[in-house]
């Protein structure tokens, strides 16, 4: 049982560091049939996407290679996660994100990236997909008790609907509860100042900081 179960982590790590998305799903699917501690099976992959993660940080890495370890990780997380659901158990939170591309753009890369990483940080992470308006950000905010809000929008046209979800929030007053990171293609800066977002980082394991800096856990 031992050595099965260090072969099932040692291939969980091996999907993320090769970029394997079938690897990744069969080997959480196995250490859930082998009842390995799901929170320990979740963690070799977190170790692993965190080590691509710096090496992409330092230049090492490119950024498919962060997708592709990404992708291999969202894979295996739904698994992990209903087990963990299943068992009663919980991870430390480092904060509660909601995650989401805004309405009309279906850009979903950069999204899910952010959104990975920041699980391997350490955050409770739920991200809502692609195409979502102000109210569904506003409605899983509620329901998650969210802290933090990650926006992305790829095109110039949609970054107008990240304002659209901050100035919800202000109506629902949420907007001292909740803070908000915005990024994508083409946001800069000066535009998150603009439309009063907290934050904007233009690489994801940088959002992963600013993330860990906004709700106080840097570091």
């Amino acid at each position: 049982m031992a050595d099965k179960k260090k072969e099932v982590l040692e291939n969980l790590r091996k999907a993320v560091f090769e970029y394997n998305n079938s690897l990744a799903l069969e080997s959480a699917q196995k250490s859930v049939e082998l009842s390995i501690n799901p929170l320990e099976a979740l963690d070799a992959m977190t170790v692993a996407i965190r080590e691509i993660g710096d090496a992409f940080g330092r230049g090492d890495l490119w950024l498919p290679d962060l997708v592709g370890a990404s992708d291999a990780m969202q894979s295996a997380v739904p698994i992990l996660e209903k087990e963990i659901k299943k068992r009663g158990e919980s991870r430390e939170s480092l904060g509660v994100i909601v995650a989401g591309t805004v309405f009309g753009d279906i850009h979903s890369i950069g999204k899910t990236m952010v959104a990975t990483l920041l699980t391997a940080a350490g955050f409770e992470v739920y991200d809502l997909g692609v195409n979502i308006n102000a109210k569904g950000f506003v409605e899983a905010i509620k329901k998650y008790k969210a802290n933090l809000l990650v926006m992305s929008a790829l095109m110039t046209t949609t970054c107008v609907e990240q304002e659209k979800v901050v100035q919800a929030l202000q109506s629902e007053g949420l907007r001292e509860k909740v803070k908000v990171m915005v990024g994508g293609a083409a946001v800069t800066e000066e535009f998150a100042e603009t439309i009063g977002a907290d934050g904007y980082d233009p690489t994801a394991p940088g959002a992963v900081e600013l993330a860990k800096t906004l709700v106080g856990r840097e570091g």
